[in-house]
């Protein structure tokens, strides 16, 4: 069973004589067109964590000052599916993204070889694999072993190269990818109303 992102984007702004205030601003799911990619889930929010990023905000909850638009969502949610409907509930604010240094590998590689294929025009990668036979027949492994292979390992096997690779934080989250509207949009806010008045607030279902 896969797992997939809900969110919200919400903005802080003071009103006539009002404590700042959140507001909802944008769902999340048409900015990022509901894709699912568990190397971004990991590298943000230490979900479906396989590429073994250090986690940017993991595990923060549900903010207990959320806008009235989240709130009510949320409650519908837990209303029709029960609290264990979800998890992993959590939130980024634009200045934290704004701090981020791309360039960040994992804390170590990959727990998923990457497998490549030879074509005429080179080495052509075709996926990630947690688990292959092919592979666990040629090294020996046993279904439900796991072991850390080192960075740059490889095993040349049948037509497919598998390899050992620690990526970076913009290898999950790639400047033209699903996540550039999303940025976009909440770049687009902070300039209005500031980078920490403006969050992501995310939740994982499977």
């Amino acid at each position: 069973m896969g797992t997939d992102i809900s969110g919200f984007i919400e903005y802080r702004a003071s009103g006539d004589e009002q404590e700042p205030t959140w507001y909802g601003a944008h769902a999340f799911g048409p900015l990022n067109d509901y894709v699912r990619n568990y190397d971004a889930f990991g590298c943000l929010f230490g979900v479906r964590n396989y590429a073994n990023f250090r986690p940017l905000a993991a595990g923060r909850g549900f903010p207990p000052d959320a806008s009235a638009a989240l709130s009510a969502r949320f409650a519908r949610l837990a209303e029709w599916y029960g609290e264990d409907g979800f998890h992993g509930t959590t939130w980024i604010t634009w200045a934290e993204v704004e701090a981020v240094d791309w360039d960040e590998p994992a804390e170590k590689p990959d727990s998923r070889l990457h497998e490549y294929r030879q074509t005429p025009s080179g080495l052509r990668m075709t996926g990630k694999s947690s688990w292959s036979p092919q592979f666990a027949e040629a090294v020996g492994l046993e279904r439900g072993d796991v072991r850390e292979w080192p960075e740059g390992a490889e095993w040349f096997i049948g037509d497919t190269l598998y390899r050992s690779v620690t990526i970076r934080r913009r290898d999950a989250v790639t400047a033209t990818g699903e996540w550039r509207p999303v940025w976009e949009a909440m770049k687009g806010l902070a300039e209005q109303h500031g980078d920490d008045n403006v969050r992501l607030v995310v939740w994982f279902d499977d």
